[in-house]
């Protein structure tokens, strides 16, 4: 948000619990996010939330976008499938330093990324041009012709 404002872009601060309510509002557009590495096929891997949210996208309608750098593609990767997901301490969701919101006995899911299929994604922005399935050709061209 403070980035918008100094470029005087208006935005909108939510939560990111709200966006799926949000996008099912019919007040978005289109949805972009990153991704921390792209598979051969076109899956992408990016911070814990990312396939939620171009899963409600496609059940309402919305393109879903992964804008992403040549560099982050992983053509050893075959599908996302071999894309490997840090997990993340159960302290980290269940309290924070001394204080703690959760049963100490209790163990905890808390992955830092996910996999959005390729089938979610209407296309791939990249510093060399915009990929639009199939993505496995399209990566393999884009990769080929890369220098």
């Amino acid at each position: 948000m403070w980035e918008l404002g100094v470029l005087g872009i208006p935005g909108t601060l939510l939560p990111d619990t709200a966006a799926a309510s949000l996008i099912a509002s019919g007040q978005v557009g289109a949805v972009i996010t990153g991704a921390d590495r792209v598979a051969a096929n076109g899956d992408a891997a990016n911070k814990i939330g990312t396939y939620g949210l171009a899963a409600v996208a496609a059940r309402e309608g919305v393109p879903f976008y992964i804008a992403a750098p040549t560099s982050t593609f992983d053509v050893a990767a075959l599908t996302g499938a071999a894309i490997p997901i840090e997990f993340r301490a159960a302290e980290e969701v269940g309290g924070f330093g001394d204080a703690r919101w959760s049963p100490e006995a209790g163990d905890a899911y808390n992955p830092a990324f996910d996999v959005t299929p390729a089938a979610l994604i209407a296309a791939i922005v990249t510093d060399r041009g915009v990929l639009r399935p199939p993505y496995g050709p399209a990566i393999a061209e884009l990769l080929r012709n890369e220098g």
